[in-house]
């Protein structure tokens, strides 16, 4: 089994911008660290039980039926409008603080469905995972750590971004700033939207 081989392919995959990455920046920028955090460890979640269940064979109900992952991409992008719509009416410190407090479990649940049901991450684990096993009949104890190194190096890279977006949010929301800087973030949670759009309807 070529572990290293397989972080490091997974590693290629994370540092490629795409929707996960997108909605957790902006989601830190807009209402925090402590928000981005939970964010993370829903992904994370997430990706852990799509592995699981890779590993069962059940992730393949969901390239089996791909308007599974259609609709949950569409509610993810309506989600995504939500929260841009909130962000752009709340322009200072203390609303935008008292609604991250009341969408924090949101953001939770929300990176647990959209990566459960994440059908690229279901064709990632089905059609990668196998080329780095040992053997066309592998024990399942080697399809676990694929796995498990999957979210470990995904779940890295997500709280790089996080905390990284944390350190530029105390720098954006000095009370000067803290209004313009919630409308363009919800424009860019706009785009995000789109995005999520995009990848469920293209």
């Amino acid at each position: 089994m070529d572990w290293l081989g397989f972080a490091l392919a997974v590693l290629l995959v994370e540092i490629t911008p795409g929707p996960n990455m997108a909605w957790l920046v902006s989601l830190t920028l807009a209402d925090g660290r402590r928000a981005g955090l939970l964010a993370t460890a829903g992904v994370a979640i997430g990706l852990a039980l799509n592995a699981a269940l890779s590993s069962l064979g059940l992730s393949a109900l969901l390239v089996n039926f791909p308007a599974i992952g259609t609709w949950v991409g569409v509610g993810a992008g309506l989600m995504m409008l939500w929260l841009a719509w909130r962000g752009w009416q709340a322009t200072t410190d203390s609303s935008s603080a008292v609604v991250a407090g009341r969408a924090t479990h949101r953001v939770l649940w929300a990176g647990v469905v959209i990566n459960l049901l994440n059908v690229k991450a279901a064709l990632f684990f089905l059609t990668v995972v196998p080329r780095f096993l040992s053997g066309p009949d592998p024990p399942l104890r080697e399809i676990l750590l694929l796995g498990l190194i999957s979210v470990g190096v995904a779940t890295l890279v997500h709280l790089s971004l996080v905390l990284g977006a944390g350190r530029l949010r105390d720098v954006l929301t000095r009370p000067d700033r803290v209004g313009p800087v919630r409308r363009v973030l919800a424009l860019g949670m706009v785009v995000v939207a789109c995005w999520f759009f995009y990848s469920a309807l293209g």
